[in-house]
């Protein structure tokens, strides 16, 4: 479901977005809970439990709904916050974690998430 109003340019970035953004939840995911629990399927097809598919749903709508996408660098340094205050606490445990591992499972999306492209 794109927005009506995105340029093609920036559905693009908005559907990359929410593929990086699920990546790293299945990422943390992998890392963190067994592999009998992941019973679910991220945004991006990877497997993850419950709890996990919960964050990425939530991460995937709230990328949807962004309304600065086409000039925005990170969810960070944008004024206009999407996540509440309790999710953006554990979408922020989800980088930490996720970030830096990135590089090694998804590397394309991880230096284009690092340069704001």
């Amino acid at each position: 479901m794109l927005s009506m109003e995105d340029s093609p340019k920036t559905a693009k970035r908005r559907e990359r977005e929410k593929r990086t953004i699920s990546q790293m939840v299945a990422l943390y995911c992998a890392g963190n809970h067994a592999p009998a629990d992941r019973t679910g399927r991220a945004h991006c097809g990877e497997p993850v439990c419950p709890a996990c598919a919960a964050i990425d749903a939530y991460a995937v709508l709230r990328t949807e709904c962004c309304r600065k996408m086409d000039v925005k660098t990170s969810c960070e340094e944008c004024g206009n916050h999407c996540y509440a205050p309790e999710k953006r606490e554990e979408i922020r445990a989800v980088m930490r974690y996720a970030g830096p591992r990135m590089l090694g499972r998804h590397p394309v999306a991880a230096v284009r998430h690092l340069l704001g492209r």
